[in-house]
């Protein structure tokens, strides 16, 4: 009885190792970043041309307010399950319009350095398939950190400034898409 107790207790953690699931694209309803522990805050899909990627956004506390969750402190991530195949130029030219569409002319003069890195950066993973996964996270005290396939991307960008910038891309006053903002704050 014991191990028949002991198996389904490890089929149930198995089958609760991806709580979250949108598109085909599976996540983790808890992650933890920089030694803190973070949720699920909400799933949502970018479709341009179709259906391009899910966008799950991790937080310390679930909220539905984008301007407190990008004015929030403490790690953060985003994680980007990609739906269709894509390149790093056209991430990178996507990121960059995002950013400039959602930033006032002294917030871009203060990022502009390392918002050039960041976009040099995601140039230099090429061509990604379908499947793979893009994890943005922020991290107090070291910067923003990007993998792809969880192999590190460049180097952290300090400030979190320029995060916020970025979290802007989706949460800001004029989102990247609008349904994938309410996703990603849990909204129906």
């Amino acid at each position: 009885m014991k191990r028949f107790i002991a198996a389904t207790v490890a089929a149930l953690s198995l089958n609760l190792a991806f709580a979250v699931e949108s598109e085909g694209a599976k996540f983790d309803d808890t992650v933890k970043v920089g030694g803190v522990d973070l949720v699920v805050n909400g799933l949502g899909v970018r479709s341009k041309f179709g259906k391009r990627y899910v966008a799950a956004l991790y937080l310390a506390s679930k909220s539905s307010d984008a301007d407190a969750v990008v004015a929030s402190k403490g790690p953060k991530r985003v994680t980007l399950h990609l739906l269709k195949d894509g390149d790093g130029k056209t991430f990178a030219k996507a990121f960059v319009g995002g950013i400039e569409d959602n930033s006032s002319e002294l917030e871009m003069a203060a990022i502009k350095d390392r918002l050039g890195v960041f976009s040099t950066m995601m140039q230099s993973m090429g061509d990604v398939k379908a499947g793979s996964v893009v994890v943005i996270d922020w991290i107090p005290e070291k910067g923003t950190h990007v993998s792809v396939n969880n192999k590190p991307l460049g180097k952290e960008i300090a400030g979190e400034d320029f995060f916020r910038a970025l979290l802007k891309v989706w949460l800001g006053k004029s989102p990247v898409q609008n349904d994938l903002k309410a996703g990603l704050l849990g909204k129906p």
